[in-house]
């Protein structure tokens, strides 16, 4: 991938991963713009130069609007990375949980379908384009307090190499970015062993502008959940992790 002269669309990029990679492909030489539903942070960038709009992708109503103003404004775009996402404890004993579910559910996976969904006919229309859908380690190697996360990141897994299946041959290509955890979004404060954001972004830009570009960017902290299953160690690491069970405020 050719990180310049391209035209993005974060949607999700007013924090964290997102954020981060907005102003590395602005840095690359690429048309940056940012959705995402907090107002403030919405500003913030716009200061720094970027395009702004706002989406919720949990509202089909709001993802077509966006998706309208964007095209008005960059007709050219090409490229849609999705980092919306929210990861929510949840304790499945409790039947209060499902609420957390439910939006996990309809954030993580619903919301990136709409999404795709609303940009799909651009993209297929100008005969290219990339869709950089985003899942997780935790897609691979579950994280026992998360459980719908864990489903939801799956699933989007799975539903980027069905669409990539889907659109061969259209000139759209879907690269699947794998991230671990990453010191961000208060991650910092409860995993020790989670990578700088810095770090992480360098590397994903990095194998990003490979030749060809990979279909799964997995950076080197994230490989170990990949490929656990294929090593042998996936039930003695979902163990390990089920320690972290006792996180849940019903467990203690």
């Amino acid at each position: 991938m050719d990180l310049s002269g391209r035209t993005v669309f974060v949607v999700g990029g007013t924090s964290g991963i997102g954020r981060e990679l907005a102003r590395r492909f602005a840095a690359a030489g690429s048309t940056v713009a940012v959705g995402g539903r907090r107002p403030e942070a919405l500003e913030e960038l716009a200061a720094e130069g970027f395009g702004t709009f706002g989406i919720d992708v949990t509202d089909g109503t709001s993802v077509a609007s966006a998706r309208d103003a964007v095209l008005a404004r960059y007709p050219e775009l090409d490229t849609l990375v999705l980092t919306s996402g929210v990861m929510l404890l949840e304790d499945l004993r409790d039947p209060a949980h499902f609420e957390a579910a439910r939006t996990t559910i309809d954030t993580n996976l619903v919301g990136t379908i709409r999404v795709v969904d609303a940009f799909t006919p651009h993209l297929v229309g100008r005969g290219a384009g990339t869709f950089v859908t985003v899942t997780s380690g935790i897609a691979f190697l579950p994280f026992p307090p998360m459980p719908s996360y864990a489903a939801s990141k799956a699933a989007v897994h799975a539903y980027s190499e069905a669409l990539r299946a889907q659109l061969d041959g259209t000139g759209v290509d879907v690269v699947e970015l794998v991230p671990p955890a990453v010191a961000t979004a208060g991650q910092e404060q409860v995993n020790p062993h989670a990578l700088p954001l810095d770090d992480f972004a360098t590397e994903v830009m990095h194998l990003l502008s490979a030749e060809p570009t990979p279909h799964e960017i997995l950076v080197r902290g994230v490989r170990m959940h990949r490929w656990a299953e294929r090593d042998g160690t996936y039930a003695d690491l979902v163990a390990q992790r089920s320690k972290a069970l006792a996180m849940l405020p019903g467990r203690r």
